[in-house]
C-alpha cells in the first residue's frame, strides 16, 4: 500500500493548494498588502529610456524622477506652480554680461545681454544610492571598473555584484550631465535646444564626435561593447564647477525659461563612475546600463527590472529625507492635503509597477483594491471613473461606499493630430503652388475632425475641451476660452457661440487642394493617407481609431491605420517616416514657450531628435519664437505670442486636438493625491495605510465558497476510490487456510 498512499498524499496536496487558492484572488504574494508598498501598473511595454540624457517620455517619469534629482523642483501643492530648490540651496537668479564681459543691470534690455550667468550652490551631504560603480577596496581602488566579459558573466542586475558603495554629490556631476548631451552613443532629444543656449555645447559636440570616432575605430558598429567615453577629458565652456558645491552655467543672451529646464531630469547629475561601470564588456549585452538601471541621489532606486512585466523601486537608504509641504492653495487643508505637514518623505518603502495591458482589467484590479493608484504618471484615470459615476447611480453609490477619491482639475497638457512637414502630400510642399494646395488639404482635414463631438461627447473617459491653437489655458499668453481666442480657420462665430465651420467649406478647400470628393484630380485615384498611432489597437483604442477614420471619410478621404506600440512609434518618428500621427504633450514647465517650442524649426524630431514631432518649419514663426524666448511676461510678449499662434493656425501643421481634463484615482488608504502635470516626482508624496488596505481587501474580496464544496466532494470521491482499491487488493492477495492434520 505504500504506493497508493503516496499517490493519495500527492493528490491531497494538490487539492489543498487549490483550496487555498480559492480563498485568495490577490495578484501579489501573501502578506504583500500589509507592507509599506505602493502598488500601481503600467501598460504595453517597459520604459524605453531611464537614462536621464535620453528619457523624455511620460511612462518613464515615475522612475527617472524617483531616482534622479535635478537642481530645482516644483512645489507640490501650490498653483500657479512655484519653482523651489531641490539639490540646490536656492533658486539662483542670473546676472547679465555684455559682449565685452561687463556686468549689466538686472533690467538691461535683452539686446544688450550677451550672456546670462547662473551660479548655483549645491546642498552638501547629498549621497548617491548604493551601487557597485562606487564600490572600492581598502586601498581606495574601484572594485568593478576593470572587469572582463567573463567576470561580468551572466549578471543581469547591479544587485548581483557583492559590494556597493556611494559618494557625495558634487558640482562636477552636473557638469558631466550637461556634457553628456553631446553624446553620440544614445538619443539626446534636448541637445538641439541646449546647444542653442549653453555656451560652447555645439562646438563641444563636434569635439566629442571626433574623439568617439577614434575610440570606435576598428570596432563593428553592431558591437554592444564600446569603450568608455569619458566626458571629463574635455572642458565645456558653459558648464563649470567653481568648487565642489558651486555650479556655474553660462547661457547665450537672455533666456528666462532656462530655470525651468533645471527642474527636469535632463539636467540631473550623472556620476562618471556609472558611465565607466556600464561601458565594460558584457554589460550592455546583459541589459546593464543607465537605460534600465539609474544611478541617482533621489528617494528611490531600481531594485528589480523584469522587461515588460514588473519594476520595483525601493527606498534609497542614503536619501536625506525631505519635509512634506505645509502650504498649498485654498481648499487643500479641507481636502486633508496638509495633514502630513513637515513629516519626512518619502512615506512608502517600495513602489511596485506591474504590467496590465488593458484598461478594463486594470480598473477591476483597482476596484478590488489591488492597485493603490491605477498608474502614477497617467492623469486621466479619475476622468474614466467619474464617467462611470455619471452614467449609473448604482455605480456612483458603489464608488462612494468604497471611499475612492477622484480629484479633478485642468492642467497644461494636450492631445493633437500632427502632419509631417517632410511628407510630400500633407507636409510643406516643394513649390509655392504645392505649398498652397497642401495647406488647404490640412485646413480641410482640420475642419472635418470634430473634436467637440469625439472628445466632448463620445470618448468621455478621455474628455476635454477642443483646442484652438498650441498654447494651453492656464499659462501666460493663452487666449483659449476667451471671446477672441477661437481659431478662425476651423471655427466661426454664430451669435455669441463659437461653432465649427460647416463641412461644405472643408470640401471646397479639399477640391482647391486638388482632391475633389477625396480623389486626385489628375489621376482619379482616391486619396489614401496613413495614420500612425502610438498604441496597439485594443478594443477601446480601436473605437477611437474607427472614429478618426470616419472623420476623414466625411471628405471621401481614406485613412489607413498604422498602430504600433509606443517604442516602435518613437522609432518611426525619429526617422521622419510618419505621415499623419497622434501625439500629446504634458508640460515640462508652466510657460507658453514649452508648447510653442513644439513647432520651432531647429527643434525638429528628424534629423535633430528634438520635440517638434511635425518637423514644422516657418522662418517667420522661428524668428518670433527666438524673440519671445527673451521676453518676460507682459503685453509685448502677449503680442508676439498672438502673432505666432496666427501663423500656425493658418499653416495648420496640427489639427489642434483638445485640452484633456486631469483627474486621478486613489484608494481610501492612499493619501496626498493632487492632480498635476508638471510635478513628476509623485511617489515620494504618496502615503499608504497598509492596515486599512488589508482590511478593505478582505472586505471587498470575499472567498469564493462554491469551489470548496466541489473540492470536498472530490476529496470524498478520492477517499472512496482509495478505500475500494485497498479492499480489492486485500481480497486479491488473500490465501485459503490450510486444513489441520486432525481434519484429514
Amino acid at each position: 500500500m505504500p504506493g497508493l498512499l503516496e499517490t493519495w498524499r500527492a493528490r491531497a496536496a494538490v487539492l489543498l493548494i487549490a483550496l487555498l487558492a480559492a480563498c485568495n484572488n490577490s495578484p501579489y504574494p501573501d502578506g504583500a498588502a500589509a507592507t509599506n508598498t505602493l502598488f500601481n501598473s503600467f501598460d504595453e511595454r517597459s520604459p524605453r529610456y531611464l537614462d536621464p540624457t535620453a528619457s523624455y517620455s511620460n511612462p518613464e517619469t515615475p522612475y527617472t524622477y524617483s531616482a534622479y534629482e535635478p537642481l530645482y523642483a516644483y512645489h507640490y501643492l501650490k498653483r500657479p506652480y512655484e519653482l523651489i530648490p531641490k539639490a540646490a540651496e536656492a533658486v539662483a537668479q542670473p546676472y547679465y554680461l555684455d559682449a565685452a564681459g561687463n556686468r549689466l543691470p538686472q533690467d538691461a534690455p535683452a539686446e544688450q545681454i550677451a550672456q546670462s550667468v547662473y551660479d548655483i550652490k549645491i546642498k552638501k551631504g547629498i549621497l548617491y544610492a548604493p551601487h557597485p560603480a562606487f564600490a572600492k577596496n581598502d586601498r581606495g581602488e574601484y572594485l568593478y571598473h576593470h572587469l572582463s566579459r567573463a567576470q561580468v558573466g551572466d549578471k543581469r542586475s547591479p544587485w548581483e555584484f557583492d559590494k556597493q558603495g556611494t559618494r557625495e554629490l558634487v558640482a562636477d556631476d552636473y557638469v558631466y550631465a550637461f556634457k553628456r548631451h553631446a553624446t553620440t552613443r544614445i538619443e539626446a532629444p534636448i541637445f538641439a535646444i541646449f546647444s542653442e543656449y549653453l555656451i560652447g555645447l555645439k562646438e563641444y559636440a563636434e569635439r566629442v564626435k571626433a574623439e568617439d570616432e577614434k575610440l570606435l575605430a576598428g570596432l563593428s558598429k553592431a558591437s554592444p561593447d564600446k569603450p568608455f567615453l569619458d566626458f571629463r577629458q574635455w572642458p565645456l565652456e558653459g558648464a563649470q564647477a567653481l568648487d565642489s558645491h558651486t555650479l556655474r552655467l553660462r547661457i547665450k543672451g537672455k533666456y528666462p525659461q532656462w530655470k525651468y529646464w533645471l527642474a527636469m531630469t535632463f539636467t540631473a547629475p550623472v556620476p562618471w563612475e556609472a558611465d565607466a561601470f556600464y561601458a565594460q564588456p558584457g554589460m550592455n549585452e546583459n541589459g546593464l546600463s543607465l537605460v534600465k538601471w539609474p544611478v541617482g541621489t533621489g528617494p528611490y532606486m531600481m531594485t528589480e527590472y523584469v522587461q515588460d512585466r514588473r519594476h520595483v523601486m525601493k527606498r534609497n537608504p542614503n536619501f536625506r529625507g525631505e519635509p512634506f509641504p505645509c502650504e498649498g492653495e485654498p481648499g487643500d487643508k479641507e481636502k486633508g492635503l496638509l495633514e502630513d505637514c513637515g513629516k519626512t518623505m518619502p512615506f512608502v518603502d517600495t513602489v511596485v509597477s506591474t504590467i496590465v495591458k488593458e484598461r478594463v482589467p486594470r480598473k477591476e484590479l483597482f476596484k478590488q483594491g489591488y492597485l493603490d493608484v491605477p498608474e502614477i504618471e497617467r492623469p486621466e484615470w479619475g476622468v474614466d471613473f467619474r464617467v462611470d459615476m455619471e452614467d449609473s447611480d448604482r455605480v456612483k453609490q458603489f464608488y462612494e461606499q468604497r471611499g475612492y477619491s477622484f480629484p479633478q482639475t485642468t492642467d497644461i497638457n494636450n492631445w493633437y493630430l500632427g502632419f509631417n512637414w517632410l511628407d510630400p502630400v500633407v507636409g510643406k510642399g516643394d513649390t509655392p503652388e504645392r505649398q498652397a494646395k497642401n495647406r488647404k488639404l490640412r485646413q480641410a482635414l482640420s475642419i472635418a475632425i470634430d473634436w467637440e463631438e469625439g472628445y466632448g461627447k463620445i470618448f468621455r473617459t478621455k474628455a476635454g475641451l477642443a483646442a484652438h491653437g498650441p498654447v494651453p489655458p492656464g499659462v501666460f499668453g493663452s487666449r483659449e476660452g476667451t471671446p477672441e481666442g477661437f481659431n478662425p480657420v476651423t471655427h466661426r462665430k454664430v451669435g455669441d457661440q463659437v461653432v465649427r465651420r460647416p463641412l461644405e467649406e472643408a470640401k471646397k478647400l479639399l477640391a482647391e487642394a486638388g482632391y475633389p470628393d477625396g480623389r486626385d484630380a489628375t489621376t482619379g485615384k482616391p486619396l489614401v493617407l496613413n495614420y500612425d498611432y502610438q498604441r496597439t489597437p485594443t478594443p477601446e483604442i480601436k473605437a477611437e481609431l474607427d472614429w478618426m477614420v470616419k472623420q476623414f471619410g466625411k471628405l471621401g478621404v481614406q485613412l489607413e491605420i498604422r498602430a504600433t506600440d509606443y517604442n516602435q512609434f518613437q522609432d518611426k518618428m525619429l526617422k521622419g517616416k510618419q505621415q499623419i500621427f497622434w501625439w500629446g504633450w504634458l508640460a515640462d514647465y508652466p510657460d507658453a514657450e514649452n508648447f510653442l517650442f513644439l513647432l520651432y524649426g531647429p527643434n525638429a524630431k528628424y534629423p535633430t531628435q528634438g520635440e517638434n514631432a511635425a518637423n514644422y518649419s516657418n522662418p517667420e514663426y522661428d524668428r518670433l519664437y527666438r524673440q519671445m524666448q527673451t521676453m518676460d511676461d507682459g503685453p509685448e510678449k502677449q503680442k508676439v505670442i498672438d502673432q505666432m499662434v496666427a501663423i500656425v493656425r493658418e499653416d495648420a501643421p496640427w489639427a489642434w486636438g483638445y485640452w484633456p481634463y486631469v483627474a486621478l484615482a486613489f484608494q481610501p488608504w492612499a493619501h496626498n493625491g493632487k492632480p498635476t502635470i508638471v510635478v513628476r516626482d509623485l511617489a515620494k508624496y504618496y502615503r499608504i495605510d497598509p492596515a486599512l488596505r488589508v482590511a478593505k481587501q478582505a472586505e471587498w474580496n470575499h472567498p469564493v465558497r462554491w469551489p470548496l464544496v466541489l473540492i470536498a466532494l472530490a476529496l470524498l470521491t478520492l477517499a472512496a476510490i482509495a478505500w475500494r482499491s485497498y479492499r480489492a487488493r486485500q481480497r486479491a492477495t488473500a490465501r485459503p487456510a490450510r486444513l489441520s492434520p486432525s481434519g484429514a
